[in-house]
């Protein structure tokens, strides 16, 4: 018998377009982001100081003057 091959137990990310975010007031973005399935919503000014790990079920605005001026994944 072959042993089976371990399951991944991070859920899948939400299959989002990060594009369609900008432009989008923050908060409008973050109620749109959380109703997509996202479970780590990260706002953050721009130039903003970071880590950089990737964490599957995160997606990342950076907002200046109220609006998302881009968001990536992770």
């Amino acid at each position: 018998m072959r042993p089976m091959s371990p399951t991944s137990r991070t859920p899948e990310p939400p299959r989002d377009a990060p594009e369609s975010y900008v432009g989008l007031d923050a908060d409008g973005a973050e109620r749109l982001a959380r109703a997509r399935g996202w479970k780590v919503v990260r706002s953050l000014p721009p130039g903003s100081i970071i880590t950089m790990e990737y964490l599957s079920g995160r997606i990342n605005f950076e907002v200046e003057d109220g609006a998302v001026t881009r968001c990536w994944l992770g």
